[in-house]
């Protein structure tokens, strides 16, 4: 294992362990966004790997192409609930989530 394949297993795993980290310390909810987002970037960076490990480089694209989608419409949906949770009680508190109706 050369230096750059070392290097990019480590950001991969300090990328999923800081996205993990946003996840469980706060109740924020554009910073669960921001640590989901980080945390599939560290998804991408591992599929894009394989694939150069395996030479299956088309495949892999299309696999990146439907997290990249995926990515967009967990970003848009949470942004709309952060939305109508500001609208509603002026905080971004996760918590304020179960008082929500309709």
């Amino acid at each position: 294992m050369n230096f750059i394949e070392l290097a990019i297993l480590t950001t991969g795993f300090l990328l999923i362990l800081a996205g993990c980290y946003c996840l469980m310390r706060t109740y924020h909810i554009i910073k669960i966004l921001i640590g989901i987002e980080v945390a599939m970037k560290a998804v991408t960076l591992f599929i894009a790997y394989a694939a150069h490990i395996n030479g299956k480089i088309g495949l892999a694209q299309s696999f990146i192409i439907t997290i990249i989608v995926v990515e967009v419409v967990v970003a848009v949906v949470l942004a709309g609930i952060s939305l109508n949770l500001y609208k509603k009680y002026q905080s971004m508190d996760l918590r304020n989530i179960r008082k929500l109706r309709g």
